[in-house]
């Protein structure tokens, strides 16, 4: 008989492996041994965990693998086949109906009659500054109000705040370094994003210069399990800010563009068996896959920039 196998053979009368870790009978003799909290779930864990796959049938063939990482997406993974089982399953779910569904744009009041009804702006301003936009073949309206006619930029955020049916967002205190490790650069430059903080450790907000990304907004909901309140800040001073975050320090990050869904699926296999994280999670970001892999658990709300590793896939059309 094989040394490994799903159900070892015994003899009469000896306790199984699992029965050491069983709770010792009362009145047979002695006393219950008392065990600190967590003691014996602890090592049930580490013993008897079972693999995240629904598919895996190795069963006690992989006794020698750690059974505290890789996790990924809650689960531990018991084989590297395991592990890009599942990834093939998340890889699925985010792709699945990717450029089939047709954006629905919500209709908006154009700025300029937002301003022109609150009274912020007269007809002939208005009329003006598009005559200016028009001339110049460029510029958002907002633009030519403040450049032009001299309109205050509060204003004009005020006004993109109401036409988005969103808050405008104070900037004070603002910590760029000791968010970094939220959102990886990549997609603070390209969707022009700036975290703003992160309140009694749930709620993190988000802003934005002149227009939502309710797309992004719910991809860091999944990744950081933190609820995203988006808002708008007033030009200048989000342009500040989102400069001085792009020049700050960011969690180490990998860049791969994948011919294919399976090609991506080897490439993040690859690396969460590379780095047995203790915690790795999937989720699509527009067009692109972001892994990000902790390698230590995580202690609040904020992971610190050395434990968090992030691969950010782009996948070429087939």
């Amino acid at each position: 008989m094989p040394i490994l196998s799903r159900k070892p053979a015994r003899e009469p009368g000896s306790r199984s492996f699992a029965a050491a870790f069983a709770e010792p009978e009362i009145g047979a003799g002695r006393a219950a041994r008392p065990t600190a909290p967590g003691v014996r779930e602890a090592a049930r864990a580490s013993l008897f965990e079972t693999c995240a796959n629904p598919g895996c049938g190795s069963g006690w063939l992989h006794l020698w693998r750690s059974r505290t990482a890789p996790v990924f997406e809650g689960g531990w993974n018991c084989s590297p086949a395991c592990t890009a089982a599942r990834v093939e399953a998340a890889v699925r779910r985010e792709m699945e109906g990717r450029g089939s569904a047709v954006e629905n744009h919500r209709h908006r009041i154009p700025l300029g009659l937002v301003m022109l009804e609150q009274g912020w702006i007269t007809a002939g301003q208005l009329r003006q500054a598009l005559d200016a936009q028009k001339v110049a073949g460029a510029g958002r309206l907002g633009h030519w109000l403040v450049r032009q006619q001299g309109v205050s930029e509060n204003l004009v955020t005020r006004a993109l705040g109401l036409q988005w049916s969103c808050p405008v967002l104070p900037l004070e205190f603002h910590d760029a370094e000791g968010l970094t490790p939220l959102v990886p650069r990549l997609f603070i430059d390209a969707f022009g994003a700036l975290p703003l903080r992160v309140a009694a450790g749930k709620l993190l907000y988000l802003g934005f210069e002149e227009r939502l990304d309710p797309v992004l907004a719910l991809s860091l909901e999944r990744m950081t399990g933190l609820r995203v309140e988006s808002g708008l800040v007033e030009g200048t001073l989000f342009r500040l800010a989102h400069a001085r975050m792009l020049n700050a320090g960011f969690p180490a990050v990998g860049l791969i563009e994948a011919g294919s869904e399976q090609a991506a699926v080897h490439a993040f296999t690859k690396s969460i068996e590379r780095a047995r994280p203790a915690e790795s999670r999937l989720v699509r970001v527009h067009d692109c896959l972001w892994l990000r892999m902790w390698r230590r658990a995580q202690t609040g709300p904020l992971p610190e920039r050395d434990s968090v590793e992030d691969l950010i896939c782009s996948i070429g059309a087939q």
